[in-house]
């Protein structure tokens, strides 16, 4: 019997070992970010500067206290670019390419594992599904940087055009927000090839590889899965409902689309309506829209992209199963139906619980933000407005990151607290909740009495 005894990792469940692989990668694109070699020349990134840069690329939110282009070297840019990376294929997608690549066995918690991050039903096939994940991306952006590199070649030398053609491919799949101009995409709001490519990447990026995987196998609408269906539906209605709002409300507006003519104008609705539903890129100054155009944002974004996508907020096919049961509701109906299928009552009860507690979140970080940012606010001749502050923190949590303007004047309290709820929201509201509460051990059955409560 040895007197000593072996050290023994802790055992972690699922939703916990996510939620510590993005905290462990936060801390390592920190570190990584706050050295002198990651600095333009004359240029100094305070720790809780990259502490937050570095959530915000891990966490593909695109929100940012510094500009990229003039304060970060090509070595700092880089790390953000691999940052974004890695937070878009998640933690259990880059473990299981490592495991790959070293000849290494998957074993059954990992499967466990990479089926909590992926969103999936099952362990079954999950790996084989995790290697056309990665493969997919690497495919889908390296044509996306193709793309924009023959366009950016019009604009930038050959080398520059062919870095920033990479590094805006990626930040757009991955659904970050990350740009290298200091002006997000302003520079090329009369270009629609550089627009539409970058829309392009953002919704494949957000619709989900599960969905991808779908329609590449399948081709015809009546053979794809429900989750597909939903996500296309919901998707292109959201898309279109937006495009015609941003139109309308933006249409005159001088600072935005009014010096524009209607093509361009349709064009730049259009662009909008893709970036507001986590994206984070902009070719007209978002702090300039007028405030109904900001809740429509707000209302997309708290919608987000869809299961197992690089895109946050509740996830496109929450919204649809929420909208579905009113509507069964309403009509009397005692299930929920949609295209010919039955939804289970369980599907309800968490999405129900994603989306009360996502808005839980909005409001409590919004609400603090208020209190720690309050001079941002109170002082007399201040641009910034309580909206614009709601703003912010329903940006941060659905990892959406536009900004009115205000995330670079935040105080270090209100830097942390935004920063926690980017983290929270890219790992999921309802992932946080059960990492934090989930325990191993039997759960007692217990059937109480049954009573009605009036609702209404």
């Amino acid at each position: 019997m040895t007197l000593q005894k072996r050290w023994k990792a802790p055992a972690f469940t699922p939703p916990q070992a996510l939620a510590v692989g993005f905290a462990l990668l936060i801390l390592i694109g920190t570190v990584l970010l706050a050295l002198p070699v990651s600095h333009a020349p004359g240029q100094r990134v305070a720790l809780s500067d990259a502490f937050f840069m570095a959530t915000s690329a891990v966490c593909v939110t695109g929100l940012a206290v510094v500009d990229v282009s003039t304060t970060f070297s090509t070595f700092g840019e880089i790390v953000i670019l691999l940052l974004v990376q890695a937070g878009g294929l998640g933690i259990m997608s880059l473990s299981a390419m490592m495991f790959l690549l070293t000849g290494r066995r998957i074993g059954l918690q990992e499967r466990l594992m990479m089926q909590e991050a992926l969103g999936f039903f099952s362990i079954a096939g999950v790996v084989r599904l995790t290697r056309t994940i990665i493969t997919a991306t690497l495919a889908v952006e390296a044509v996306g940087a193709a793309l924009l590199f023959l366009r950016f070649r019009a604009y930038y030398p050959t080398g520059q055009a062919l870095y920033f053609g990479i590094f805006h491919a990626v930040t757009a799949f991955n659904n970050a927000g990350f740009d290298l101009t200091s002006h997000s995409l302003r520079l090329f709001q009369r270009d629609p090839a550089v627009l539409l490519v970058i829309a392009g990447l953002i919704l494949m990026g957000g619709m989900g590889f599960v969905v991808l995987q779908d329609m590449w196998r399948q081709i015809r609408w009546e053979r794809f899965s429900l989750q597909t269906k939903l996500v296309l539906v919901v998707t292109g209605l959201l898309v279109g409902a937006a495009t015609l709002l941003v139109l309308a409300l933006e249409y005159a507006n001088p600072a935005t689309l009014g010096a524009l003519p209607f093509p361009e104008k349709l064009l730049n609705a259009f662009f909008t309506a893709v970036t507001f539903r986590t994206a984070g890129f902009e070719s007209i100054p978002t702090a300039s829209m007028a405030h109904a155009a900001l809740l429509v944002a707000m209302v997309l974004m708290f919608i987000g992209g869809s299961p197992g996508g690089t895109g946050g907020g509740i996830r496109t096919t929450t919204f649809a199963v929420i909208f579905l049961a009113v509507r069964s509701t309403v009509r009397g109906a005692a299930d929920i139906q949609a295209m010919g299928r039955r939804l289970p009552r369980e599907l309800l009860d968490r999405a129900i619980a994603i989306a009360a507690m996502a808005l839980a979140v909005i409001i409590v970080a919004g609400g603090l933000l208020l209190v720690t940012e309050r001079h941002l606010v109170a002082e007399p001749g201040n641009p910034f407005t309580v909206a614009d502050v709601l703003f912010e923190s329903t940006s941060a949590f659905t990892t959406m990151g536009l900004s009115t303007g205000v995330t670079p004047h935040l105080s270090l309290p209100g830097r942390l607290l935004l920063t926690l709820t980017m983290y929270v929201g890219r790992i999921g509201p309802l992932t946080a909740a059960v990492a934090l509460a989930q325990r191993r051990r039997e759960r007692v059955h217990i059937d109480y009495p049954e009573e009605r409560v009036m609702i209404g």
